[in-house]
């Protein structure tokens, strides 16, 4: 058999370069605590994601939970069930009540033409989900929050990097999230960051990062520790001198993804959006498996069979989870739910050959000519 394919594989510098980096680190002895790595890293994706104000976690759950935390929410909160378990989780942790909305069928963000039939007094914010690196409908989610008066938290941990209508992507809403962990696109080997407006909230925030330490002998609230550690920034000042670089290469392989499988029936893909700059954090293809011929399971156990990983990202759905088993009704979001039986990531990362990309794809039409 060939080489294993994984369906994703962490982007990492040179190891002299990153040796070099963290040289430093040997002479002062700060590990952690906001050293300068963790400060040059911030003042660097300030401006490259060309955000108001930026803070740093130690994991994009974090910054999820403690970006409800610190805006005080209470009631219930507009979700999708299309996204990884972080989502929900954070909402449910803060003891908060998850409304699942349906998302639309072109792109798999929420549809927004559902978010205000499931607004109640309870309400208190939308947390949609950037989902794949395609953009929710910003506008529509921001007129709809406007009317009602409720906060909006973007789950951003598909988008790094992605910019709409001229303006990164973590300057929408009032809270954007976003995830460095191994396997995104910007990796800090494990990380986070929370982009926001507001002076008030990153005081908040600040807190519940660090215990609610404001000085050595001032403690004036209560928090948690969730903060970014030096290698962890340093890993993150390497990858992000050559994060175009990575991303075009994303692009390429995803151009001959689409080259190879655009046409062929029953196969759909993402859209490209109309005025984004786009990451190419994944690859997904729905599979409708009348007209393709083969299932979604079929396609994913047939690549396995040659070496090859894919992912159903995302089944199951957040709302059919065993752990909340018999509290929501996964039939009240249909498309979420048609989508999780059909879609399937194949693999993407900055390495890929092209000539693997096409090993994979010669395997996924031999399903559909042997049907």
């Amino acid at each position: 058999m060939s080489h294993r394919i994984l369906v994703t594989r962490s982007s990492m510098p040179a190891y002299e370069e990153y040796c070099e980096e963290i040289k430093d680190i040997w002479e002062s002895h700060w590990l952690t605590n906001m050293g300068s790595k963790h400060n040059l890293l911030q003042q660097k994706l300030l401006q490259y994601l060309d955000v108001d104000k930026i803070d740093l976690v130690t994991n994009g759950h974090m910054a999820l939970e403690l970006s409800i935390q610190a805006l005080n929410l209470q009631g219930e909160v507009i979700t999708t069930p299309f996204t990884f378990a972080s989502t929900t989780h954070a909402i449910v942790r803060n003891g908060l009540t998850p409304v699942f909305c349906d998302v639309n069928p072109m792109d798999f963000t929420m549809d927004v033409t559902k978010i205000e039939a499931l607004i109640t007094d309870k309400t208190c914010a939308i947390i949609p989900v950037h989902v794949y690196g395609n953009v929710c409908n910003v506008e529509e989610i921001e007129r709809i929050a406007r009317k009602y008066g409720l906060k909006v938290i973007y789950d951003a941990a598909h988008t790094f990097g992605v910019r709409y209508k001229g303006r990164g992507i973590g300057s929408y809403g009032d809270v954007s999230c976003f995830s460095f962990h191994a396997t995104k696109v910007f990796n800090t080997i494990e990380g986070g960051a929370v982009s926001f407006h507001d002076d008030a909230f990153g005081h908040a925030l600040y807190n519940l990062k660090n215990f609610g330490i404001r000085g050595p002998e001032i403690v004036e609230s209560v928090g948690t520790n969730a903060k970014m550690n030096e290698f962890s920034a340093a890993m993150g000042l390497c990858n992000l001198r050559h994060i175009d670089a990575e991303i075009a290469k994303r692009e390429g392989i995803v151009l001959h993804y689409r080259s190879r499988l655009e046409g062929v029936a029953g196969i759909q893909f993402s859209p490209i959006q109309r005025d984004t700059q786009p990451n190419y954090a994944y690859f997904p293809v729905v599979f409708d498996e009348k007209r393709f011929g083969a299932s979604r399971n079929e396609v994913m156990d047939r690549l396995a069979a040659n070496g090859i990983g894919a992912r159903k990202y995302f089944y199951p759905l957040t709302n059919s989870f065993d752990c909340f088993h018999g509290t929501y009704d996964v039939y009240q979001t249909p498309v979420a739910l048609y989508l999780s039986k059909r879609v399937l990531t194949l693999p993407l990362y900055a390495d890929l050959e092209l000539a693997d990309v096409d090993r994979i794809c010669d395997v996924i039409l031999q399903c559909k000519n042997e049907t």
